[in-house]
């Protein structure tokens, strides 16, 4: 197979800890390649992530050839065909060519080989079964790089059987349109989609989270979210996520904002739900605890922020929600879900959660003014937090103790230190 087009050399091909993995595999006569996303994203002009490397030597060999030139070699996948190589830091994941025998769904029975198109057969799309050698050539044995100058997300051969080995490749291709697709989406592909749509919900919550997540960044995903509702994939992964016109708004905020791609917030805006569906979401995708926190309390109803309220207000949401996260994810979520809010508005909003109130009492400094503990220091407390807020948190604490004594009935202005 003859290469079809030539990459211009990138910093991360021609950087020193690259050319130590190369060339060490090199002195034992071992053929290697970039490829996946590296090859496709350089190609693209994306920032590239990882590095991955393909070579036709076994593992075992790839592990001694790396030892013998002094390069860390780490067996994290060898039974599979992967090793890692580590030179300063820099992880490269070198795997041995593959051809399947016999798939089971996620894993598959495989052999190695010494074919490199036998490999790039394994891959799921054609734009991710690219390599690359080290000098540039690049390889393209299913069309690739004309489906990237497309726009076109295509499977590799038939894609009802590709994806039947492993049905997330189904949110895969979504992900990849969203992130690399222009107009039309392959209508053979999105067949195949509504055909294994039903068999989501056999994958694990972390896969579907990987997927669903990263495809949430792209800043295409609400029309794609819409496209998966229409074909039906979204009644098998996520039912309740249809508010896509407000994802559409929650997205055009963020750019607007210059804010980076927050996936969470965004799952937020399209989740037509309050904390009982946000908290299905989040056991549909096993998010984290600290997520399914964020994402129940950005959706609670008591969280509504006035978006288009003055600083006052918006400064006793804060202090009301007790979280700066809780109270930027309410007043974003109020913005897309509302009518037109100015970016500068917005912003300045956004910029109360920095100041977090602190009331400057507390039920030790009632109790040295002589009030007992129990219920009348519980309702003295709450009187005059609620008289501090009224005044947009501006009394600082000697106000606050004067104020106590005041009410205390008390002639002499209890001083800053508590005592009377």
């Amino acid at each position: 197979m003859k290469p079809a087009a030539r990459l211009t050399p990138q910093p991360w091909m021609i950087a020193p800890e690259t050319r130590a993995v190369f060339d060490a595999l090199a002195r034992g006569g071992a053929d290697a390649r970039f490829v996946g996303g590296c090859v496709r994203d350089a190609w693209l002009n994306r920032p590239v992530k990882d590095v991955d490397i393909a070579t036709h030597a076994p593992p075992e060999r790839v592990m001694a050839l790396l030892e013998t030139a002094g390069v860390k070699a780490i067996p994290t996948g060898i039974q599979h065909g992967t090793v890692t190589a580590v030179v300063d830091r820099q992880h490269f994941e070198i795997t041995t060519l593959r051809r399947d025998v016999e798939s089971f769904g996620r894993h598959a029975r495989v052999e190695f080989t010494d074919d490199w198109r036998e490999d790039a057969a394994r891959r799921d799309l054609t734009m991710n079964a690219l390599s690359c050698t080290l000098d540039g050539w690049v390889y393209d044995p299913f069309g690739g790089l004309a489906d990237m100058a497309a726009g076109r997300v295509r499977f590799v051969g038939a894609a009802t059987a590709r994806i039947g080995e492993d049905v997330l490749r189904l949110l895969r291709f979504f992900r990849f349109f969203a992130h690399y697709g222009t107009g039309e989406p392959d209508g053979e592909a999105l067949a195949a989609c509504r055909h294994w749509a039903p068999s989501l919900p056999t994958l694990s919550g972390e896969r579907l989270q990987g997927e669903t997540l990263r495809l949430l960044t792209a800043a295409r995903a609400a029309d794609v979210w819409r496209l998966m509702g229409d074909t039906g994939v979204m009644a098998h992964l996520l039912p309740a996520a249809t508010r896509t016109g407000r994802l559409q708004r929650m997205i055009g905020l963020e750019c607007a904002l210059g804010h980076r791609p927050d996936a969470l917030l965004r799952l937020a805006a399209v989740l037509d739900a309050g904390r009982t569906g946000a908290l299905a979401a989040a056991n549909t995708l096993r998010l984290s605890n600290a997520a399914r926190s964020r994402l129940a309390a950005a959706v609670e109803p008591d969280a509504a922020v006035p978006v288009r309220g003055d600083g006052a207000e918006l400064r006793r949401a804060l202090y009301r929600l007790r979280s700066a996260e809780t109270f930027t994810d309410a007043l974003m979520l109020a913005a897309a879900a509302g009518g037109p809010v100015s970016v500068p508005r917005l912003a300045a909003g956004l910029a109360v959660a920095g100041s977090m109130p602190v009331f400057p009492l507390s039920g030790r400094d009632l109790m040295a003014a002589g009030i007992e503990r129990g219920p009348a220091l519980g309702r003295t407390l709450r009187a005059l937090e609620a008289w501090w807020t009224g005044r947009d948190f501006a009394p600082d604490r000697a106000a606050c103790l004067e104020a106590l004594a005041q009410r205390l009935g008390r002639w002499r202005v209890i001083g800053s230190n508590g005592s009377a």
